[in-house]
């Protein structure tokens, strides 16, 4: 029999290293011959990610530390590794060190420790690299092609991205000029070459400030001539208002490509020479998403012309698609969201997914017989599942009758409830990005406070992937006015259906996120108070020098053009809007944050001097743009409770005091 207690003290075994513990997911998963290779976060080991190897026998085996395959290409990375099967001594795998971000080879059945391929450049942010793709065949020892990331002075702007073929021989670890450039048609961005079946064609996705890869990108393809490099490029697809995500060549020559020009992103096949294109499964669902990384896959073509694609709207499940009678087959199981990396190996097709009872791990299906397993980062029960959070999907009516899709977690516990009559505190949860999206799976950090007795309330607001075009355009020159709206109106809903207390409301983000519950705070009275994570604060700074290059225009379309409305940027901002604030605020902010850099908190935090509002702010040195390691996890979360039981009026003793300051 459940015992009665007051909603939020409720005694949990989810504690907040055992929530950091397993923070994170694999990602980039890989053939490499009849071997798979990943990589997996390790908070505990100061938050590296390591590279995974599961042998042909099933055994598995890791890179040991320090090696940390992590590319800070665009800063948010890409795919960080690649690997060919030779002929004698075993596989050779190329990856990125993060520490240094040079390229380097590896022989995991050699008796050699990682050595490196490209140099180190004293110059801004130096020399990066993401989405390497071997070629044996090309020079005396073969190549590496993929994109580099080069700076040319030391603002955060000043750089350039072309691709680029590295030798394999080690002859460019002290010589830049060995680096061969592969064409000098130029985009600002650009993914990594995909070589045709035949090999005589390469092409890749490009884009240029102001448009994100989710506003417009372009398809290129070139013919690889005899020294290497590509001639005659050629735009085959896209444009300004065409978002192009993905491109993979078919075995028969042809192009597949994800494309949103429907207002969804579906599948095509292009005919590289006629240019003809079929669209391969029209439907109101999407195929891809957002391209927040180099080098993400939602589709990959099989031997025999079918395709394994990634499908769904809200949620996400795993297909096998026929191109030529549009007929789609979902693999059988329990997940609810795929990650954008997947991979086939003969009639195999391996992706990581998760479900909302458990996390990410390693999943292959086998399209011969239909049947599904999980072969790597298997989820496994850390406390008894009775303590996770049930969550229920539901949809909301915002401002104009609009619709707000989210995710409700109540509270949740085998061994107690609330009294009668008490309503449980609720806390909102607005996701980063703005064009991110919060996927239905199993989190131990929400579990966390469900289990505690707060309720959890994901929003995927205006601006959200996951539901077309039309959905991620409502944020268009509305950012802080949109996503606040949607957020408010989930959280007054919770409480005028009695779900949530009104008086215990709270809002929290990292991040895009950080943004809107900042912006929540300073610009509506739900919110009891919030925990604000990484985040932008002051438009006119953030949009001019004070971010990465990759977002630096992003504020074009989410706001407007600088230029042309000024007191936009001014009036949306939580910096230049603290006389607003009444009520109390957690600010959580890495030291080393290219994205998001400390200097935006601590303009906020002197605006907020004097006027008495209770506060407290956390940094954490080595930490970026989110968190990654255990301790630093464990201390947020920590605080974050505590916020909420000195606002909320419950006791916590088993997290440390959090001291607010006035």
């Amino acid at each position: 029999m459940p015992s009665t207690q007051s909603y939020g003290s409720w005694p949990s075994p989810i504690d907040a290293a055992l929530a950091a513990s397993h923070d994170g997911r694999p990602e980039y998963a890989g053939a490499v011959g009849d071997e798979l290779w990943w990589t997996e976060p390790r908070p505990a080991e100061a938050g590296r990610r390591a590279l995974v190897r599961r042998a042909a026998d099933g055994t598995t085996t890791e890179l040991p530390a320090p090696w940390n395959a992590r590319s800070r290409v665009i800063e948010y990375g890409g795919q960080p590794w690649a690997g060919t099967e030779r002929t004698q001594g075993g596989p050779l795998i190329v990856f990125v060190h993060f520490d240094d971000q040079r390229l380097y080879a590896y022989e995991p059945d050699g008796d050699r420790a990682p050595w490196p391929l490209t140099p180190v450049s004293p110059v801004g942010g130096g020399l990066r690299w993401a989405d390497p793709r071997p070629h044996p065949g090309r020079g005396p020892a073969g190549e590496v092609w993929c994109v580099l990331e080069e700076f040319t002075g030391d603002a955060p702007t000043e750089l350039r991205r072309v691709l680029a073929a590295v030798p394999l021989d080690g002859s460019a670890a002290e010589d830049r000029t060995a680096v061969r450039e592969l064409t000098d048609v130029r985009h600002r961005f650009v993914t990594a070459p995909e070589v045709s079946p035949d090999g005589r064609r390469a092409a890749w996705i490009g884009w240029d400030h102001p448009r994100m890869p989710w506003d417009g990108t372009e398809v290129l393809v070139a013919a690889i001539g005899d020294d290497g490099t590509f001639h005659d490029v050629r735009t085959l697809a896209g444009g300004p208002d065409e978002s192009v995500p993905q491109i993979q060549w078919a075995p028969d020559g042809r192009l597949l490509l994800a494309s949103d020009r429907s207002g969804w992103w579906n599948l095509y096949r292009l005919d590289p020479d006629s240019g003809a294109t079929e669209e391969l499964c029209p439907r109101e669902e999407e195929f891809a998403g957002p391209l927040w990384k180099i080098g993400l896959a939602w589709f990959r073509p099989l031997e025999n012309g079918l395709i394994a694609t990634i499908h769904g709207k809200g949620t996400t499940t795993l297909g096998i698609l026929d191109p030529e009678t549009g007929g789609l087959v979902d693999a059988a199981g329990p997940w609810t969201e795929w990650a954008a990396t997947l991979t086939v190996r003969g009639s195999q097709v391996i992706g990581v997914a998760a479900s909302p009872h458990s996390a990410y791990e390693i999943v292959e299906l086998d399209t011969a017989t239909g049947h599904t397993r999980i072969i790597g980062a298997p989820h496994e029960d850390a406390v008894d599942p009775a303590y996770y959070p049930q969550p229920v999907v539901r949809t909301f009516t915002g401002p104009g009758g609009r619709e707000i899709h989210a995710q409700v977690y109540p509270p949740r516990n085998p061994g107690h409830t609330g009294p009668d009559g008490e309503l449980p505190p609720y806390v909102v949860w607005a996701h980063g990005g703005p064009t991110g999206h919060a996927a239905l799976v199993l989190d131990l950090e929400i579990a966390y406070f469900t289990s505690r007795g707060i309720g959890v309330a994901e929003v995927n607001y205006g601006g959200s992937a996951g539901y077309g075009r039309d959905y991620r355009n409502r944020l268009r020159e509305q950012w802080g006015v949109v996503d606040v709206e949607d957020c408010a109106a989930v959280a007054g809903a919770l409480a005028a259906e009695g779900t949530a207390d009104p008086g215990r409301l709270a809002i929290r983000g990292g991040s895009a996120g950080g943004w809107t519950s900042a912006a929540s705070l300073t610009g509506t009275d739900v919110y009891a108070c919030g925990t604000v994570i990484y985040p932008i604060l002051d438009l006119a700074g953030w949009g001019t020098d004070e971010t990465h290059d990759f977002e630096s225009q992003y504020l074009e379309s989410l706001v407007g053009p600088l230029a042309e409305v000024p007191e936009r940027y001014r009036e949306r901002s939580p910096v230049t809007r603290t006389d607003r604030l009444t009520v109390p605020f957690l600010l959580l902010q890495g030291e080393d944050d290219p994205i998001c850099p400390p200097v935006q908190c601590e303009r906020f935090l002197a605006a907020v001097e004097g006027r008495g509002i209770p506060h407290a702010y956390r940094t954490y040195p080595g930490e970026g743009h989110g968190f990654r390691r255990a301790d630093t996890m464990i201390d947020a979360v920590e605080s974050e409770l505590s916020l909420y039981a000195q606002v909320f009026g419950f006791e916590r003793s088993d997290v440390p005091p959090l001291e607010l300051k006035k």
